[in-house]
Parts: structure tokens; C-alpha cells; sequence
């Protein structure tokens, strides 16, 4: 594994929404920016550790002051990681990194504590709450629900997420999908009726869609049978 360094983040800039097909997690040691992305938004700042599972997608607005960051690879596998946490020494965990990353990862996660969670206030993020859950609502009902148009909540949610609602619910669902897939040895079909789709090739195309490689061939590069 290729020795790994802190990076200086650009200030004060705006990230397009952009994907990761490798999981990792960003160790934040000056300085502060904010994700909006698969875990709704969040402020990282120094000391705290943002985990990113395979295929995230978010975009970044980063501080005005220095920020330093150290990305780590994390295993490629279908955990469901927590968004946020905190470490007691992150330096200790750089000084690993220069050293032997492998060890630097297995120390950043068995280091990692719970982070206060961010307040969701805004609409946009008590949204993008809704669209991550296995069943939300139409869209429209629910802006309805808070006297706002579809058009003008939409709006707002693009504004922060980079993506529209739609899109952001079903890239979601996919990327819950396909950790079923790679965790479990449930059958194809079942996983699509769970997951929400409407038949197992509106699922393959979702999951092949988002990650290159379709349901089947997914279960065969983790070593599982392939039920229907």
C-alpha cells in the first residue's frame, strides 16, 4: 500500500457533486469544510473523521481557513459505515500513515468515537433524511405537508445537494441495495421486492448503473451462490 500524506484542501471552494467508487474515510486535521452527500450534510471539523462507504457521491464546500485533510482506504465491502466520528489523536493516526497505512486504517478504526450529531434544520436536509430511509413519501406530498411547492423544495435541495431530490433518493436506494447484495445470501428477486423495486431487472439496472458490474456478477466476485 502506497504511503499516504495530508493534503491541503483549496479554500474557501465549492466541490461539484462528484463520486467515489473506493471507500475511504477524510481525517480533518485543521481547518473545517462541509459534505453534503449520502448521509445528509455534516460539518467536519479538526479532530473529526468523515467515512465514506464504496460509491459515494457528495459535494464539498470548504472553509476559509487552512484545512489539512488525510484520506485512508477503507475495506471494500458491504458494511454500512457510520458518517462521522471523532479521534482522540490525529496526529498519531498520520504518523502511521507515513509509516504503514494498513496499520494507520486498523488503528482509525478501532480509535473511533461518536461525533455530536449536526442539527438538520434546514428543509433540504430534513429531506434528504426522508429520501435515505427504505420507504419515503412522493416528493410533492411531502413539500405539500410543509406548505412548500415540489418546485420550490427541489430547488432548494439542488441548491445544497448538487442533485436532484429524485435522483438522490434512488442513488440511495441503489447503494442499499447493492450492500444487501454483497452481505447477505438472500435470493436476487427477494432483495428486489425488500429494496423497492419494481421487478429484478429495474434492480440490475439500478446496481449496474451505479457500481459497473451487475447483481450476479457482484455475488460471484464476493464468493457467494447466486440464488434468483
Amino acid at each position: 500500500m502506497q504511503l499516504l500524506q495530508p493534503s491541503l484542501l483549496p479554500a474557501a471552494a465549492d466541490i461539484a457533486r462528484h463520486r467515489h467508487r473506493e471507500p475511504y474515510a477524510t481525517v480533518v486535521l485543521t481547518g473545517a469544510y462541509e459534505e453534503a452527500g449520502d448521509a445528509g450534510r455534516m460539518a467536519a471539523r479538526a479532530g473529526e473523521v468523515l467515512l465514506h462507504g464504496p460509491f459515494s457521491a457528495h459535494r464539498d464546500r470548504i472553509s476559509a481557513k487552512r484545512t489539512v485533510v488525510l484520506d485512508l482506504p477503507l475495506p471494500f465491502d458491504g458494511r454500512d459505515w457510520p458518517a462521522r466520528a471523532r479521534l482522540a489523536d490525529p496526529e498519531w493516526i498520520v504518523r502511521l500513515a507515513e509509516r504503514d497505512p494498513a496499520e494507520a486504517v486498523a488503528a482509525l478504526l478501532s480509535e473511533l468515537a461518536p461525533a455530536p450529531a449536526n442539527e438538520e434544520e434546514e428543509l433540504p436536509d430534513q429531506l434528504s433524511a426522508v429520501l435515505r430511509a427504505s420507504a419515503s413519501p412522493r416528493i410533492g406530498e411531502w413539500a405539500a405537508a410543509r406548505g412548500r411547492s415540489r418546485e420550490h423544495v427541489s430547488r432548494s435541495f439542488e441548491k445544497l445537494y448538487g442533485v436532484s431530490p429524485a435522483a438522490y433518493r434512488a442513488d440511495c436506494q441503489a447503494k442499499r441495495t447493492w450492500r444487501m447484495i454483497v452481505a447477505s445470501k438472500d435470493s436476487l428477486a427477494g432483495i428486489a421486492v425488500e429494496a423497492g423495486y419494481a421487478d429484478q431487472a429495474h434492480m440490475t439496472r439500478a446496481v449496474t448503473t451505479l457500481t459497473g458490474m451487475s447483481p450476479r456478477r457482484w455475488r460471484v466476485a464476493v464468493g457467494g451462490a447466486v440464488p434468483v
